[in-house]
């Protein structure tokens, strides 16, 4: 089952496609973002493209920020958020961000739907908690309970069309000037994207001045897991994304 098509094809070059494919791109119903009385729907089949171009608060600059590094533009304009979050690879570039969003994924199958978030969807590599006949149809981003604004940053062999080495997401929600609650995710990192709740309650209370990124300390890192591979060695990823999350934080202050 496919929308965008943007993973399927390009590892099935040069060999013939075997297995039953059905296109679900042309379903209107699981396209567009809708704000809700709760916050925001997001469809499935949603392109990166339409979330660039959305009017949207600051609340999803860093879902936007990802969206302009998903490939070039012609994959921004055909790939999808549930291809992206279904493909379940490490480095998917939108996980981290809807992590920091709090989203929650809306499955459904033929006698029913089903909602849970986001955090318990991807089970490992390439490997969801999607049951046989089940479909994402949608993500739910709920209102914040403060002003809030998101970021996001990529680290990769060059600046686009590259594959994440580490990338770090942040929504902050701020009250009178300081920090009500944080939510902060790297990706790339480990088998999948994880929140540091240590850094999170970190920075509670925080002002967001230009001394916030001193608050990170590296045991904020811990519940990380980088491998090494083509694209960098696990102590390098560890000290990328150690960099990245200074360097996002620093970014609320300007």
């Amino acid at each position: 089952m496919l929308a965008g098509g943007t993973d399927f094809y390009p590892s099935r070059v040069g060999r013939t496609i075997e297995e039953d494919v059905l296109d679900i791109g042309g379903i209107a119903v699981l396209r567009g973002i809708s704000a809700t009385v709760d916050g925001w729907r997001l469809g499935a089949t949603t392109t990166w493209s339409e979330v660039i171009a959305a009017d949207l608060p600051p609340l999803f600059n860093g879902l936007k920020q990802a969206a302009r590094e998903v490939g070039g533009r012609q994959i921004q304009n055909a790939g999808t958020l549930a291809g992206n979050l279904c493909n379940a690879s490490p480095a998917a570039d939108g996980v981290p961000c809807l992590l920091t969003l709090d989203a929650e994924v809306e499955i459904a199958s033929r006698m029913t739907t089903r909602r849970m978030p986001l955090g318990q969807f991807i089970s490992g590599v390439r490997r969801t908690v999607l049951a046989p006949g089940e479909l994402v149809i949608a993500f739910h981003v709920p209102n914040p309970r403060h002003s809030a604004r998101s970021a996001f940053l990529k680290l990769g062999a060059r600046r686009y069309l590259v594959i994440s080495i580490a990338m770090v997401a942040a929504t902050l929600e701020i009250a009178e000037d300081r920090i009500a609650t944080a939510r902060i995710a790297v990706g790339a990192c480990s088998a999948v994207a994880q929140r540091l709740p240590a850094l999170e309650a970190a920075l509670l209370g925080a002002p967001v001045d230009g001394y916030l990124a001193d608050r990170i300390d590296r045991a904020h890192l811990a519940p990380l897991a980088p491998i090494d591979d083509v694209r960098g060695s696990a102590d390098y990823r560890r000290d990328a994304a150690l960099v990245l999350l200074r360097r996002l934080l620093a970014g609320f202050a300007a």
